[in-house]
């Protein structure tokens, strides 16, 4: 009896304690817990350098896997807009690039710093771009040993491919010397129409297998002296009338038009040996049943670009903070589109956080299979180890 009265004693004390714990006032002043994304698992300290792509792949997270496919700005990640990205940064959100703009670069030794210290802080090394066409895009003239160069279609107008290929050598030399490993570069697009005012002069002119020839030497240029080119803006960008920075653009040209004019240039660079192919974000009226922007087409990147083109490379969407893409799409529904349509790398996107946070939803729903992030991210670390990056 008094032992059956003792565990009914015991059993009340417990209850009160419960419950008085329950109502304890909370103090106001007690700092909240710092919350940290708790899906971002860094890889173990191991030398990836020595390990095959495979190898590397069977040890990244998911998590992982799919930031490899993003290539961000600083801002969209950090505060830092002009200093290394810290290695607390760099775990948390794990991208397979970073694109530096005007804001970020202020001078040699800040510039080399900068990148040097961020690259040391990412566990796999990443892709460092800049937009340095020559001409009125660019971001680092008079900065180091990068001289400011006449526009492309004065080139393409003389006709000189010996120039093409030494402005290739010359962007390339400058640009790694400051720690860049890839340029946005060259303009592979056509000029059709005279008022296209996106391209414009950046492109090397109006005929097509002039522009295929200069695109080729740029290419062999840059890429010997050890920088990633990229051909910009796939399938062509020369025949719209809109600009995608702003909004809505499109183009009226059929399919057998872009096979013989506009991707010439992109078949050269591709045998040059480019690596990257930017696609655009303008619509196809007449040469897709989707008309969609090029950037979220599989018409476009899967049936022309890939299986057409035999393109094994990177295949990277333009800015996805561009009007066309923005105006007119959610930030996710243009994230899993673009992927779905065979992308490999996002570009710029508005919220690095928002386009993992839906690629990571559609992977667990099973909308995207994590077999097709794999294939994208063995791609990127195929070429950065191929290019001595990791």
């Amino acid at each position: 009896m008094t032992k059956r009265f003792n565990i009914i004693i015991t059993f009340f004390i417990l209850i009160s304690l419960l419950f008085g714990c329950a109502n304890v006032p909370k103090n106001p002043n007690t700092p909240k817990p710092e919350v940290k994304n708790p899906k971002v698992i860094p890889l173990p300290p191991i030398e990836v350098g020595a390990y095959d792509v495979e190898e590397i792949l069977s040890k990244m997270s998911l998590e992982e896997k799919i930031y490899q496919m993003m290539f961000v700005t600083p801002e969209t990640i950090s505060s830092n807009v002009k200093d290394p990205l810290s290695a607390e940064t760099m775990a948390e959100y794990p991208v397979g690039g970073i694109i530096y703009f005007s804001n970020n670069l202020a001078n040699e030794a800040q510039i080399k710093k900068m990148i040097s210290e961020t690259q040391n802080n990412s566990r796999i090394k990443l892709f460092i771009g800049v937009d340095e066409e020559g001409g009125r895009v660019s971001r680092l003239s008079g900065i180091g040993s990068i001289e400011k160069l006449s526009p492309m279609k004065e080139i393409g107008d003389a006709g000189d491919t010996n120039k093409a290929t030494e402005v290739g050598k010359h962007l390339g030399k400058g640009l790694k010397e400051l720690g860049f490993n890839v340029d946005f570069a060259p303009v592979a697009d056509v000029i059709i129409r005279e008022d296209n005012n996106e391209i414009g002069d950046r492109s090397f002119g109006t005929d097509a297998n002039v522009v295929a020839l200069m695109v080729g030497e740029f290419v062999k240029g840059i890429e010997e002296e050890g920088v990633l080119s990229v051909l910009k803006h796939f399938p062509g960008h020369g025949s719209t009338y809109a600009n995608s920075h702003n909004g809505y653009s499109e183009s009226e040209r059929e399919l057998n038009e872009l096979r013989q004019t506009e991707l010439l240039p992109f078949k050269k660079g591709i045998e040059s040996g480019s690596k990257f192919v930017m696609v655009s974000h303008m619509t196809l009226v007449n040469a897709t049943e989707e008309k969609l922007p090029s950037s979220l087409s599989k018409e476009v990147i899967t049936d022309l670009l890939i299986n057409e083109l035999s393109f094994k490379g990177i295949v990277i969407t333009d800015s996805m903070s561009m009007g066309a893409i923005t105006n007119e799409y959610s930030k996710k529904d243009a994230t899993l589109m673009c992927i779905k349509a065979g992308a490999d790398m996002i570009l710029m996107p508005p919220s690095p956080k928002d386009a993992f946070d839906a690629i990571y939803a559609a992977v667990q729903s099973g909308e995207i299979t994590e077999e097709r992030i794999n294939e994208s991210v063995r791609k990127i670390l195929k070429v950065k180890k191929e290019k001595g990056i990791i």
